[in-house]
């Protein structure tokens, strides 16, 4: 990947999981409160909250000088939506319980992105 490449990938990843989000919020709310149970549905908007919030971290990574940190911070980000919201999403449609260990996986990779990207703010130049 160019340099290029490598500095738009973060803003192209915000903008695709906050798409994504308002699809799946508008699925769950529409297309999925008849078929899951209350229950499930919540498991649903949760997953749906947490894309949002990180496709906001992901815009932020985006817009901040590259460093080794904010990098990291935006791999991170980008790896909790797919294995959080991916592992809950599929557990509201009906996946095997045994989906839920990787939900934990995603939530440390939501908290070290947290901890990488305020390392990015704490070392970025003024």
């Amino acid at each position: 990947m160019t340099d290029a490449g490598m500095t738009r990938w973060p803003g192209v990843a915000a903008s695709l999981a906050g798409a994504g989000a308002v699809i799946l919020g508008a699925l769950g709310a529409h297309a999925l409160d008849a078929k899951l149970s209350p229950q499930m549905l919540d498991v649903w908007q949760t997953a749906v909250q947490f894309q949002f919030w990180h496709a906001l971290a992901l815009l932020a990574c985006a817009l901040m000088r590259r460093t080794r940190a904010t990098h990291l911070a935006a791999v991170l980000f980008a790896l909790g939506i797919a294995l959080f919201c991916g592992s809950l999403y599929a557990l509201a449609l009906g996946a095997p319980p045994r989906v839920g260990v990787i939900t934990p996986l995603g939530g440390l990779a939501f908290i070290i992105g947290w901890v990488a990207l305020g390392v990015g703010f704490l070392w970025r130049d003024e």
